[in-house]
């Protein structure tokens, strides 16, 4: 498929944003500025929907795309958006500088856009880019070394006025240093890495007891993401937000803010939702921490997009600096929405020498009326079990319909793979509205259109943050999901009309109008034979978050061509005429209260079902006998790897005598460090695996005695 059309079924700025854009196009080709670098060509250094749009917009405006993939990522999309693509080879391959430079020398291209994540904010790159005679799509490598390092970006905004958090940000590395800096500051502190971002190296010491236990973590997830495990320590702010300022300066000592975004809804130190203007905001401090989101830009020599972060106290209204992101964030979309701008096109312009499209004064006009926007993360992951990632085949995917307020920018479709080796974000649902209320209520309905059958996502997650009462009153902070955990988690059981839908489903799937009659159900307890007879299914909630798994047994009597009485548990449900859309996997039915559109995905012994906005999974369960018959080993006392990893550390040997929620495993698993913990009191009786072994999700990591233990 060719870039353009590819890329507009995958990342859609919507119409608003694309005529400013041509607008913004008119004005620089006017000679409004005058470019003195054309990029004709350009390679995109980074993978999934980040390498999509930026792809899109270089396309709409006539820039060729070169795009580079790895092993894993061949038939990922934006692999394919392209003829002009090249494999890296193995998994880590997106690090690899000196390669990627020699690619884009080859192709001819004039510069090399980095996205977000890899390279982005690597000076060493970004140096060797310029050296070779490439445009750097971003700022000047000095800036990025700059910013890059927290301890000297924070002794930098101290002179440039811009207020920074107490702690310690010295060279001397010695953990009992630290441990006496953290005693200084006084409890709670965050250690962090001065390298990197994205929440990783970052941990929180509640008390001088736990402060060894996190620095250690906190430095070898540091030293595994970055390659440095150097870490500073800062005061911890107990009711945080996180606001960060959206800037952008050019060649030419010009420098906006286009807004803030406040993203305080996160986890593991990562955003999920981010928002854009931050509510309750007062204007007096709005405009102030624009104007420090500058200073701090100029401070440095700033060229192109990045991001200022700060932490606002809820308790004081102070605002502290707190890192700079220098690069085109995750986020960014939210910015568009509300300033009507594409940015990733400010971007180009601003590496081929032009001025900034508008003035501070110009951005700050529209955004007055421009109403509110809501960007959701949609992550295959599982936030059940502490939001652990997920990885495997997208069976199905159903997106909401796109508008001129609600878009998507997606890296997968159906039948593709979401790696276990990369970040699992499948896609970003941005949505705008002319008040958070309005946005937030749009918001709420595009995810209840949004299917996605494979791995465990966030969706259903995201949904229920969108009807939490305090996040619809704009009462956020960074641990949002810690003190509404009782609210947020846990699940509904399901609806006995589910449960006949799902039965119905596996019916029709089962069979066709030819061979109905001698068609049987897989695992079924009551087989079929010829005749109108009834037939029998087993079926068990395996929802996350559900806490009791007991089986619930569907009967199903075929009355007609299209007609079933159909029977749950105690619940009878007479004369329900039912048709099933093979295409779409969707089974309409008229029960004699209400008509049902369910959307069932079978795969194999797993059930995923989506019914009036709700994800359901479901399973048939096997008999043991059939468990034995096809080579599975029995897993009862064995605490499984979660998700595709590797061991980074072993806590537990055999014999040992554990208690709940001690750590017995420490893995990773898309550069991420996991905590592995006892589920229970017990002794253990082996440990399977060593430090350094790779694991498949699902692989036993220790076995508990058959004594088992107190929960």
């Amino acid at each position: 498929m060719p870039l353009p059309a590819l890329l507009r079924t995958t990342t859609r700025l919507g119409p608003t944003v694309a005529r400013r854009s041509r607008r913004v196009a008119s004005t620089i080709a006017s000679g409004a500025s005058k470019p003195r670098t054309s990029l004709d060509s350009i390679l995109i250094a980074n993978r999934g929907e980040i390498a999509l749009r930026v792809g899109r917009t270089a396309a709409e405006h006539g820039i060729r795309v070169t795009t580079l993939y790895t092993d894993p990522d061949s038939r990922a999309q934006h692999a394919l958006s392209t003829p002009f693509a090249f494999n890296l080879g193995s998994v880590s391959a997106y690090l690899d500088g000196d390669r990627i430079i020699e690619i884009a020398k080859k192709e001819g291209c004039q510069g090399i856009h980095p996205g977000y994540g890899f390279l982005s904010e690597n000076s060493a790159f970004a140096r060797k880019c310029t050296e070779a005679g490439l445009v750097f799509i971003g700022p000047p490598w000095k800036a990025i070394e700059d910013m890059g390092d927290k301890s000297q970006s924070k002794k930098i905004m101290t002179a440039a006025g811009v207020p920074c958090v107490p702690g310690y940000h010295g060279q001397n590395q010695d953990v009992n240093h630290l441990e006496a800096e953290a005693d200084k500051i006084k409890y709670p502190v965050l250690i962090k890495a001065i390298k990197g971002g994205g929440g990783k190296g970052m941990r929180i010491a509640n008390s001088k007891e736990e402060f060894q236990a996190q620095l250690q973590s906190a430095k070898s997830e540091a030293m595994n993401s970055f390659g440095d495990d150097h870490v500073l320590v800062e005061k911890f702010i107990t009711t945080p937000r996180h606001i960060e300022v959206q800037v952008f300066a050019d060649k030419h000592g010009n420098c906006v803010a286009l807004g803030e975004r406040d993203c305080s809804i996160q986890r593991r130190h990562q955003k999920i939702l981010e928002e854009s203007p931050a509510p309750h905001l007062p204007d007096i401090t709005r405009k102030d921490i624009w104007a420090k989101a500058r200073s701090a830009a100029l401070a440095v020599g700033y060229e192109g997009a990045g991001t200022v972060e700060f932490i606002f106290d809820n308790d004081t209204g102070e605002f502290f600096f707190m890192e700079m992101n220098t690069r085109l964030q995750v986020e960014h979309p939210v910015t568009e929405m509300v300033t009507g701008q594409d940015l990733v096109y400010w971007q180009l312009k601003v590496a081929e020498g032009g001025k900034l499209p508008l003035t501070q004064e110009e951005v700050e006009t529209y955004m007055a009326s421009s109403g509110h926007a809501i960007e959701a993360r949609i992550y295959a992951e599982n936030p059940e079990q502490g939001f652990i990632p997920d990885s495997g085949t997208l069976l199905h995917v159903r997106t909401p319909a796109v508008t001129e307020d609600v878009r998507i920018d997606a890296g997968f479709v159906a039948g593709d793979e979401v790696s276990a080796h990369y970040d699992p974000m499948i896609s970003k649902l941005i949505v705008r509205g002319s008040t958070r209320e309005e946005a937030i209520r749009k918001l709420a309905a595009a995810l209840e259109e949004y299917e996605v059958a494979g791995p465990i996502t966030n969706i259903e997650f995201l949904k229920t943050i969108c009807k939490s009462p305090d996040f619809i009153a704009g009462e956020v902070e960074t641990g949002y999901i810690e003190k509404h955990r009782e609210e947020l988690f846990g699940r509904n059981p399901v609806e006995p009309e589910l449960l006949a839908q799902v039965a119905l489903a596996c019916l029709h799937h089962d069979s066709t109008p030819v061979t109905r009659k001698q068609a049987t159900f897989e695992g079924s307890a009551v087989g079929f034979s010829p005749g109108y007879q009834a037939r029998q299914i087993t079926l068990a909630d395996s929802t996350p978050g559900t806490k009791e798994n007991t089986p619930f047994n569907v009967r199903v009597q075929q009355t007609g061509d299209t007609t079933f009485n159909v029977q749950v548990g105690e619940r009878v449900f007479e004369q329900i005429e039912s048709h099933r859309d093979s295409t779409s996997q969707v089974i309409t039915s008229f029960f004699p209260h209400t008509r049902l559109d369910t959307t069932v995905i079978r795969d194999e012994d797993s059930i995923i079902a989506f019914q009036k906005g709700t994800q359901y999974r479901l399973t048939i369960p096997r008999a043991k006998w059939m468990e034995k018959a096809l080579g599975m080993k029995d897993v009862t006392n064995s605490v499984l790897a979660p998700m595709p990893c590797k061991v980074l550390r072993v806590e537990v040997q055999a014999g040992d005598v554990v208690e709940k929620d001690q750590p017995l495993v420490v893995i990773e698993s898309m550069k991420m460090e996991t905590v592995i913990r006892s589920p229970q009191k017990g002794t253990i009786s082996k440990v399977v695996h060593q430090k350094g072994d790779q694991c498949k999700s699902g692989t036993p990591l220790v076995e508990f005695a058959d004594e088992g233990g107190e929960s």
